[in-house]
């Protein structure tokens, strides 16, 4: 029994260090450590799980992200003004306005007949439904009548994308100007290593005969097969890097897995360093690019 003086517990009397308080004391701590670690990992877990698979494009300092179905939507647009032989503004406009009329995405409703990805109408000749939910016809459809606007390539962007749209709410376009410079630039491969997605692992093999065909319509470009890969050409090594962005970006498509230029490598993974380009030991050569494809 413990006993006082005084009111005063004597010291000699007080309990061990290494008994039940202290034991108690230790036994809190490490629970608390273990809930720590547990809310850590499922703390990153669920950032993974509720943000997703998300792309990002950076240019001049400053950056966009989109989820993958709109970046591969947006590289199909900056493809075909390459394959066109337009400079990187048309691919502005024609970003900036699809991000106002329906955000990147080839939806099948609209105002009134509008469709697809410029929400173009059949009744205003645009063809028909079919043909307008598809990605390349419709962006094909816009550059056409794009580069009948005078002075396209020096008018304000909301003018233009007015003159082609014939918008309601013409003002609207202007609101994505700088997004549409920053897609343009980075998957038109006037900033090398602009370009990343964070992805999921791909349901299966990748899918070569997609790759082949996109690369064909959107690029009027061909590939070499070779192990596990497929290797891309360049005219030039601006194209190169607007090939490797273009190549991230439709991964979520067709099940790429990396992507090598140059002396940089992207690796799919849903880690933010699939937004970056890491350094390789198994450089590509002069203006190749290097799919790969397990």
């Amino acid at each position: 029994m413990r006993s006082t003086r005084g009111g005063i517990t004597l010291a000699e009397e007080q309990p061990p260090r290494g008994g039940p308080r202290w034991i108690a004391r230790g036994i809190i701590l490490s629970l608390v450590a273990l809930v720590g670690l547990g809310a850590w990992f499922g703390g990153r877990s669920l950032v993974l799980g509720v943000l997703g698979p998300r792309c990002q494009a950076t240019a001049a300092g400053n950056s966009v992200d989109f989820d993958p179905e709109q970046m591969s939507n947006a590289a199909t647009i900056t493809a075909i003004a390459l394959k066109r032989g337009l400079p990187a503004r048309a691919a502005t406009i024609a970003l900036a306005t699809a991000i106002q009329e329906s955000k990147l995405r080839n939806i099948r409703y609209g105002d009134r007949d509008s469709v697809g990805l410029f929400q173009q109408r059949p009744s205003q000749g645009w063809g028909t439904v079919e043909e307008i939910l598809d990605p390349e016809y419709s962006t094909n459809k816009f550059y056409d009548a794009l580069v009948k606007v005078d002075d396209w390539e020096s008018a304000t962007i909301t003018v233009v994308a007015q003159k082609v749209q014939r918008s309601a709410y013409p003002e609207a376009y202007a609101d994505h100007e700088q997004e549409g410079r920053i897609l343009a630039s980075t998957l038109a491969g006037h900033s090398p290593r602009g370009f990343g997605c964070r992805l999921d692992d791909p349901q299966g093999e990748a899918d070569v005969a997609m790759v082949e065909r996109l690369l064909t319509n959107e690029y009027d470009l061909k590939a070499a097969g070779g192990d596990g890969t497929l290797t891309v050409t360049a005219p030039s090594d601006q194209f190169a890097w607007s090939i490797a962005a273009w190549s991230v970006a439709k991964a979520v498509d067709t099940g790429i897995t990396g992507v090598t230029v140059s002396d940089r490598r992207w690796t799919r993974s849903r880690d933010s360093d699939a937004w970056t380009w890491q350094t390789t030991d198994s450089p590509a050569g002069t203006r190749q690019v290097v799919l790969h494809l397990t």
